[in-house]
C-alpha cells in the first residue's frame, strides 16, 4: 500500500516499447517496488500557453507550470497526458512532476507578442497549479504578477489552498475584475476525501479558504468534480449548502470519465479502497457512459447520459436552484490589457 498516494499500480504506456515490471518481489526489484518518494524534473518548453480544441470543456486557453500532479486524484482525465512524457497514467503521474522552469518568461513573451487576441487563459486546464511544490518554487505566483502587471485576464482552477498566500494578488486581479476562480469540492466526507484525492487540502480548509476569498471580493465558482455516481452523489445537496454559506455564487459540475488508462487504475482503487460498494460504483459509472468506464465522445463525455445521470442533473438542478440565488459575476474584462513589446517600460 503506497500511503498518500492515490493509484497503487503501475500501467503500462501505451506508447513504450519496454518498461519496468516487478517479477519477483524479492530481492533487486525490491526497492522499485516500495520508492514512493516524488521526483521533481526541471523542463524549458518552447512555449506555454496552449490552444484549447476540445469543444466541451469551456475554456479557449490554457496554462500549466507543472505536469503530473501530487493531488493523486485517483480520477483525475489529466492522467493520459502523462503517456506522451514516458511515464505512467498510475504512481508516474502523482510521483514524477515535471516543472516548467521557464514559464513565466514564456507568458510574459506571449503577450508581449503584437498578433495575441486578448482572450482569459485558464491555469490548471489540465493538472494543478497549486500542487504541494508550488508552495516553494511559487511558480503560479509568479505567473499572477505577470497577468496583473499586464492587466490581462485569468481564471483559474484548483483544490488546494495555496492561493491564500497569493491573495494580495488575486484580490487586486479581482478588483480589476480580471479573475474567475473555480474551487473543486468533491466531497465534504474527509475519510472519501483521503481516499479519492489524498494530497488535497481538507473539505473543511477548503470552505474557509472559499470564505476569505470571498470574503476579499474574489468570485468563486465551486465545481463539483467529478460526480461518481454510488460515491459522492448523495452529497451534492450538503456541497451546494456548506459553499453558498462560504459565498461561492454557483457551482458546476462534470461525471466522473474514465479515459484511456484510468478506468484500469480506478478499477483496482475502487475494489481496495471501498471494497463493499465497488461493484455498484463500476456498473453505474458504465451505466452512464453508454455500458462502458471510457467514454471519450465529445458531447456526452463530460455529462454522461442515460436514466442515473438524469437524476443526477435534476437533484443538481434543484440544488442550484436552493442554494444560489444571487448574480453571477460579469464576464472578464479584455479591455484593459497593456499592450506592449517593451516589457515593464510600456507600463508609463
Amino acid at each position: 500500500m503506497f500511503k498518500g498516494r492515490g493509484a497503487q499500480i503501475q500501467v503500462k504506456n501505451k506508447f513504450l516499447k519496454q518498461e519496468y515490471v516487478t517479477e519477483h518481489i524479492e530481492g533487486l526489484d525490491e526497492p522499485l517496488i516500495e520508492n514512493s518518494a516524488t521526483q521533481y524534473i526541471p523542463t524549458f518548453p518552447k512555449t506555454i500557453v496552449n490552444k484549447v480544441t476540445s469543444p466541451d470543456v469551456g475554456m479557449d486557453y490554457s496554462l500549466n507550470p507543472y505536469q503530473g500532479c501530487e493531488h493523486g486524484c485517483i480520477y483525475c482525465y489529466a492522467r493520459n497526458s502523462h503517456e506522451y512524457w514516458g511515464y505512467g497514467v498510475g504512481l508516474d503521474f502523482e510521483r514524477v512532476i515535471l516543472v516548467k522552469q521557464n514559464a513565466v518568461q514564456l507568458l510574459e513573451k506571449h503577450l508581449q507578442n503584437p498578433r495575441w487576441n486578448v482572450k482569459p487563459i485558464v491555469l490548471s486546464g489540465n493538472t494543478d497549479c497549486y500542487q504541494p511544490i508550488e508552495r516553494k518554487l511559487k511558480i503560479t505566483r509568479s505567473l499572477l504578477e505577470v497577468f496583473l502587471k499586464y492587466k490581462h485576464p485569468v481564471g483559474m482552477i484548483t483544490k488546494n489552498v495555496t492561493v491564500l498566500r497569493d491573495l494580495d494578488i488575486v484580490g487586486p486581479l479581482a478588483d480589476l475584475n480580471l479573475i474567475g476562480f473555480n474551487f473543486s469540492l468533491t466531497t465534504l466526507d474527509e475519510k472519501v476525501r483521503r481516499k479519492l484525492e489524498p494530497r488535497t487540502a481538507t473539505s473543511k480548509a477548503k470552505l474557509a479558504a472559499i470564505k476569505k476569498l470571498t470574503d476579499r471580493g474574489v468570485p468563486v465558482n465551486i465545481m463539483i468534480g467529478p460526480v461518481i455516481p454510488g460515491l459522492n452523489d448523495h452529497e451534492i445537496p450538503d456541497i451546494m449548502s456548506a459553499a453558498a454559506e462560504a459565498g461561492a455564487y454557483g457551482a458546476g459540475h462534470t461525471m466522473v470519465r474514465l479515459n484511456g488508462q484510468i478506468g484500469i487504475i480506478f478499477e483496482q482503487w475502487i475494489k481496495d479502497a471501498f471494497p463493499d460498494r465497488a461493484e455498484k460504483v463500476l456498473n453505474q459509472i458504465k451505466e452512464a457512459h453508454n455500458g462502458t468506464l471510457n467514454d471519450s465522445r465529445f458531447g456526452t463525455r463530460m455529462s454522461g447520459e442515460g436514466r442515473i445521470v438524469e437524476s443526477i442533473s435534476r437533484h443538481i438542478a434543484l440544488s442550484r436552484a436552493k442554494y444560489f440565488k444571487g448574480p453571477k459575476p460579469p464576464k472578464l474584462r479584455t479591455d484593459l490589457f497593456l499592450r506592449t513589446n517593451k516589457g515593464q517600460m510600456g507600463l508609463f
